[in-house]
């Protein structure tokens, strides 16, 4: 079995829904349970060892569009929030993940030591993400904060607009250079992650915002959970240019499972093969080096193959890799060792 680390899941974001439902979330986690995508007793089936876990503000107000008679669609982008609600949602997130932590469920890691010392030890290594800082305030007191609780890896926006930046609708085809980029509040974020240690995400950021990224901070460039334009031409998903830019910077992109990323024709339809995810990742080798590739599932946030279907199941893609010509020191780069390198320089553990 080879570990998974993966760039990107949603799971808060489901056990949150659940523990507002009075459920209790921790025993879900541990034990198990058919919803979803990611529990223990799964994550341990496919060998999911940690990942980044999203701490991420739903749009009650977003509707995906249906294709149209030519299979195309365009979902307009939610609304912006405001902040107050949002930060309450991101509190609670955050304490259900120190609850999991202090439960022995998983372990937040700040650190590629810890991630490994918490995989050695067979505990679940989750690393806290925030997906679009609705939950920051201008003067970044809250992003502070938020590290001092964990936070290691943000995205500045999600499919929405906020203070900090503009974010991509989900929409076929559709290239990603949709809107304006970072505002200068989110020039002063970005900065303010790269002296911290906070890893920057550009997989929901428009191209201009991604641009814009590239060129303030020194990191590695991130995109956690993105797949290849060329193939599947949703606003989602990079041009060539910006995986150029990602193998020169070093950086990675993270193969989102969701199908609608994977399929040429963008269908939400779980009946896709993984052949489609090793030609993903085919042509991101190709284009950036073996260096630049890992994982970002997206499980809890994202119709997955019915033939992964959840986190037990990874092992099957791992498999399609291996009968590709994936020799076992590609697929462990693949699975786990460039997102702990990649961490690792954003991180400051390393130059």
């Amino acid at each position: 079995m080879q570990p998974i680390f993966d760039g990107h899941n949603d799971v808060l974001l489901r056990l949150w829904r659940n523990m507002r439902n009075g459920a209790d979330t921790v025993a879900e986690f541990v034990k198990g349970t058919q919803e979803g995508h990611i529990d223990g007793p799964r994550a341990r089936a496919g060998g999911l060892v940690g990942g980044l876990c999203a701490i991420y503000i739903p749009s009650g107000d977003l509707i995906l569009k249906e294709p149209d008679a030519s299979g195309h669609y365009y979902t307009p982008l939610a609304a912006p929030l405001e902040r107050s609600p949002s930060l309450d949602i991101a509190m609670e997130k955050l304490a259900l993940a120190l609850r999991l932590d202090a439960a022995g469920a998983w372990r937040i890691c700040r650190s590629t030591d810890a991630i490994r010392e918490a995989v050695a030890e067979g505990e679940f290594a989750a690393v806290l993400h925030m997906e679009g800082c609705e939950a920051i305030d201008p003067d970044l007191s809250a992003l502070e904060v938020f590290y001092a609780a964990g936070l290691r890896s943000l995205g500045p926006v999600w499919s929405r607009h906020n203070i900090f930046g503009h974010g991509v609708p989900f929409a076929y085809p559709v290239s990603p250079d949709t809107g304006p980029g970072l505002t200068d509040l989110g020039f002063a974020l970005v900065k303010a992650c790269d002296q911290m240690g906070i890893a920057i995400d550009l997989a929901h950021i428009t191209e201009k915002g991604f641009w814009d990224v590239a060129k303030t901070s020194d990191k590695p460039l991130i995109a956690s959970h993105s797949n290849v334009h060329a193939l599947t031409a949703v606003a989602r998903n990079l041009t060539d240019r910006q995986m150029d830019a990602i193998r020169e910077r070093q950086g990675l992109v993270g193969l989102n499972y969701a199908v609608t990323m994977l399929r040429p024709d963008a269908r939400d339809d779980a009946h896709t093969g993984l052949d489609l995810m090793v030609k993903h990742i085919d042509y991101m080798v190709e284009r950036m080096g073996i260096d630049c590739v890992a994982l970002g599932s997206d499980f809890d946030g994202a119709t997955v193959p019915q033939e992964i279907a959840d986190a037990a199941g990874n092992q099957k893609l791992v498999a399609a890799l291996k009968n590709a010509g994936y020799a076992s020191d590609d697929l462990a780069k693949l699975c786990r060792e460039n997102w702990l390198r990649v961490l690792s320089q954003c991180w400051h553990e390393a130059s």
